[in-house]
């Protein structure tokens, strides 16, 4: 109604009349600075904290950055970890080959001595057998008409005369040598006799020497009658 209105206009004017004798100009203008300063210190806070978000995001990307740094890093030292596995393990079987080759070598080397004591042994006993033989040189020559003449590579010639009544200068003749296992060996036997590998068997069994070459004068002499 009309008389509310006029009521409520008045309330107002009231209202007015006690906010200005209550504050004045001087407590308005203290309040309009008051509240720019707090605007400015807002604004200032504003831009300090959005310096600091701004700054916060770029440690942020640093970090995130360092992280894949570090986990690239990580990659590598696995990978390399792994390549010196390989290298390692290599380097293992390597030092395992070489003591392999190593034992090989002086199982070779005492091997080689073995022979190498072997071949100077049985090397002696030819040539102690060589001696004797020639020791008995004048015996077989007195006794069997036989001539025993020293040939290059260590062979003895057995040269029967005395055999043929019609021609007592022709020669019969076998060479005889020691081989490698230290047995008696007929190299060559003119003329040739049939059962001059049996005798050869035989003195390998007796070492019957002198039995062996009566027994060849014998056959020499049987081959002379044919």
């Amino acid at each position: 109604t009309e008389d509310e209105i006029l009521l409520f206009e008045k309330e107002i004017k009231e209202f007015w009349v006690k906010f200005k004798s209550v504050y004045g100009p001087d407590q308005i203008n203290q309040t309009l600075a008051l509240r720019d300063s707090c605007k400015e210190s807002i604004k200032t806070l504003s831009e300090k904290w959005s310096k600091k978000l701004k700054e916060g995001d770029m440690m942020i990307d640093k970090i995130q950055q360092y992280n894949s740094e570090i986990l690239q890093q990580s990659q590598r030292i696995s990978e390399n970890q792994e390549h010196f596995t390989e290298i390692k393990s290599n380097l293992n079987q390597q030092e395992e080959q070489k003591k392999d080759l190593t034992e090989s070598i002086q199982e070779l080397k005492e091997e080689l001595m073995k022979k190498k004591e072997i071949i100077s042994s049985k090397s002696k006993a030819a040539k102690e057998r060589l001696e004797q033989l020639c020791k008995s040189k004048l015996l077989f020559e007195e006794r069997l008409g036989l001539e025993i003449r020293r040939i290059p590579n260590e062979q003895l010639q057995f040269i029967f005369r005395h055999i043929d009544h019609k021609d007592p200068d022709k020669p019969y003749t076998f060479t005889l040598s020691i081989n490698e296992q230290g047995d008696y060996e007929v190299t060559s036997c003119t003329p040739p006799l049939d059962c001059i590998a049996e005798f050869q068997l035989k003195v390998r069994e007796t070492n019957n020497f002198s039995a062996f070459v009566a027994n060849i004068r014998k056959a020499f002499t049987a081959l002379s009658y044919k």
